[in-house]
């Protein structure tokens, strides 16, 4: 233990006199959950929405306004001539087009069918489809109300959204920027901390002392996992206060899955630290190795469940896929017991250590 104190005292002490390596490690984990969290925004506001009134009546302009008055779509432009239509979706002025014809309402004071046509901006698949089911389902909520009891059907659907109610996209993906930016400062502080050494000629020294190379290793990850601490508690205190993601369970369950998630990083940094031997190598696998994977394979933006087969199994040896499942099942399900995701962890934990030191060893010898 003294020789892993020690060890662990140079490296904080590497950490203290390098302040703008240390104001990164805290500072760029709070700008990525701002830009992220703010950025990536999946909730449909403001779809801008044109209208060509041809019949001018009461009935249309009632149609308008409900079709506006949730906020979801936005009277965009009044449009007089279909020519304006390709012009605006050219111009992207706005997203769709609502054409009412003439005689709108007379035909539905005679109860005939009355043809109202959208026109959909489908350049932008996800806007294109929301716009549709949205006036969809406000035209027929329109056809209910006029058909009162008579088309009463004998089987209503009751809809409800369980652990997101508002379905607020950021209550799905700050949860998950946790995971993203934690493993990659992670690594980035780690995977620099003995390729330092090795550039700087201080290595030799520390090869005279009677230290093992897990000691070594364990000494070094000591001060780089209390910046991580802290650099976690800021992500989840800045996640609940400005992003208002709730929490429905435990903090100190996630704060002991957390620890667990946060050697996994380490492990992983300090592997690539031990495995190369300049600084701007070891940064550049630990961005290839941490970044990509984590936001395009572990469930954080794509569901898992959607992927090929082979990247499915991929997706299994990214660490961020298990910890994404627990801390959105703690903070928005309240989930407690996550045995397998914390067994899966653990092992890997206990890997990446192990192999780091091993390949320390291997480096010494050779």
């Amino acid at each position: 233990m003294k020789r892993i104190r020690a060890i662990a005292h140079k490296e904080f002490l590497h950490v203290v006199r390098d302040p703008r390596s240390l104001l990164l490690a805290i500072l760029m984990p709070m700008m990525m959950v701002f830009l992220y969290g703010y950025a990536i925004d999946m909730d449909m506001k403001k779809l801008k929405v044109a209208v060509m009134d041809l019949d001018q009546s009461a009935a249309s302009r009632d149609l308008v306004r409900r079709m506006t008055s949730s906020g979801f779509i936005s009277d965009a432009a009044r449009l007089t001539s279909r020519t304006e239509i390709e012009r605006g979706f050219r111009r992207d002025l706005f997203r769709a087009a609502m054409i009412i014809p003439r005689g709108f309402e007379e035909s539905l004071q005679r109860n005939r069918t009355t043809a109202v046509q959208f026109l959909l901006d489908g350049a932008d698949e996800t806007s294109a489809a929301a716009a549709s089911n949205y006036l969809n389902a406000t035209i027929a909520l329109v056809n209910r109300e006029r058909a009162g009891q008579r088309l009463e059907a004998p089987i209503e659907a009751r809809t409800r959204v369980l652990y997101n109610p508002q379905l607020v996209s950021a209550h799905f993906i700050v949860p998950g920027l946790a995971a993203v930016v934690l493993i990659l400062v992670c690594a980035l502080l780690t995977s620099i901390a003995i390729t330092r050494e090795k550039e700087t000629g201080t290595l030799e020294q520390v090869l005279t002392t009677p230290v093992r190379p897990l000691q070594v290793i364990v000494g070094k990850i000591i001060p780089y996992t209390a910046i991580a601490a802290l650099d976690t508690v800021l992500v989840f205190v800045v996640g609940h206060f400005v992003f208002h993601v709730p929490m429905t369970g435990s903090w100190l369950l996630l704060a002991l899955y957390s620890l667990i998630y946060l050697i996994v990083a380490l492990g992983l940094g300090l592997l690539i630290s031990a495995a190369v031997q300049t600084q701007k190598l070891a940064m550049m696998l630990a961005l290839v190795g941490t970044l990509l994977p984590t936001i395009m394979l572990s469930g954080f933006v794509f569901p898992i469940s959607s992927m090929p087969v082979v990247l499915r199994i991929i997706s299994r040896i990214i660490p961020a896929t298990y910890y994404l499942e627990i801390v959105r099942g703690v903070m928005l399900r309240g989930d407690a017991w996550f045995p397998v995701q914390f067994a899966v962890l653990t092992g890997m934990a206990v890997l990446l250590l192990v192999a780091a030191s091993r390949s320390f060893r291997m480096r010494l010898e050779s």
